[in-house]
């Protein structure tokens, strides 16, 4: 019986012939990413949201912030043609409050995430690649964050910042300052993960420094793991930020935020429903999509998954 060689046919998307480069994970995760329904279904939406956000008049004819389009006449109409979500308690035209509030939600999720991966990914470099009292250190100081529990942390820190000080930055600042650890533990295990592998004793036999390590090798290939769960962080802080404005603690009036809305609007949702529905449908489509985007890139970035 003669001997034959079965070799792995290559992933149809894979780069051949000469002066191409070979396939890598990130190719082969925005291959996967480009053909995914899901991923993009939640990045449209996503992206349309960060839209509204950004130029709200763009899509009210009225400017939320403007007292003199409310009438108290008018407390808790129903839909009507100028009126299409509504009047609130105060007689304020309910879809604008709407489109007006999905700036300081997507606001909010953006910074916190951004924060939160910036000093977890950086302090998760350090403890993974010094290790020995490095690692213990801030190892130690996470788990003591990591005993917090959140929502309990958040309403301390925003008491302690009091009401009147309540804003964006606070609301930031109490998210950023309990999820960072996640984000340090994910990081830590991606970077002693790397730091082992043959390309890294190679620089190191090179003679290369531990900051150019650190960023040119060990960096790029440890950040996947870090872009999952700052993806998912991002509809979790919008939702975080909902609640702690529904408990009254987190953004306050005159600015607009979903969850100050629905907390408004709860004492008369049977007499009125739609104030408290429509900011609520909104939340809850923002934290889908970009749940949706979370989803779609964990799959296409964990190899276990593929």
């Amino acid at each position: 019986m003669s001997n034959s060689t079965i070799t792995a046919s290559p992933p149809k998307h894979a780069k051949s012939g000469k002066g191409k480069k070979p396939a890598s994970l990130w190719s082969d995760a925005w291959y996967d990413l480009r053909h995914s329904k899901v991923f993009l279904f939640g990045a449209a939406l996503a992206l349309l949201l960060v839209i509204v956000a950004a130029f709200p008049s763009l899509f009210s004819p009225l400017d939320a912030f403007d007292k003199s389009t409310c009438d108290l006449a008018r407390a808790r109409d129903g839909l009507d043609a100028t009126h299409w979500f509504g009047s609130d308690n105060l007689g304020c035209d309910t879809y604008s409050r709407v489109i007006y509030g999905a700036r300081v939600s997507i606001i909010v999720g953006i910074v916190a995430t951004l924060v939160t991966s910036l000093v977890g990914g950086f302090l998760g470099l350090l403890a993974g690649f010094y290790g020995r009292w490095t690692d213990v250190l801030l190892s130690r100081v996470a788990e003591i964050f990591f005993a917090i529990p959140s929502i309990l942390g958040a309403l301390l820190i925003l008491a302690v910042v009091g009401r009147d000080n309540a804003g964006i930055g606070s609301v930031v600042l109490a998210l950023s300052v309990l999820a960072w650890p996640l984000v340090l533990r994910i990081m830590r295990a991606a970077v002693i993960t790397t730091k082992s592998q043959d390309f890294v004793l190679a620089a190191r036999a090179l003679g290369a420094g531990p900051i150019r390590i650190m960023i040119r090798h060990i960096l790029p290939n440890a950040l996947a793991p870090v872009i999952v769960v700052t993806t998912m962080n991002l509809g979790v802080f919008i939702a975080a930020e909902a609640g702690l404005s529904f408990l009254g603690v987190g953004i306050q009036s005159p600015d607009i935020s979903w969850g100050l809305m629905i907390a408004d609007a709860r004492n008369r949702f049977l007499e009125a429903p739609a104030p408290l529905l429509f900011p609520a449908l909104f939340l809850s489509i923002t934290v889908l999509a970009f749940v949706m985007l979370g989803d779609a890139v964990r799959d296409a970035l964990d190899p276990k998954l593929r």
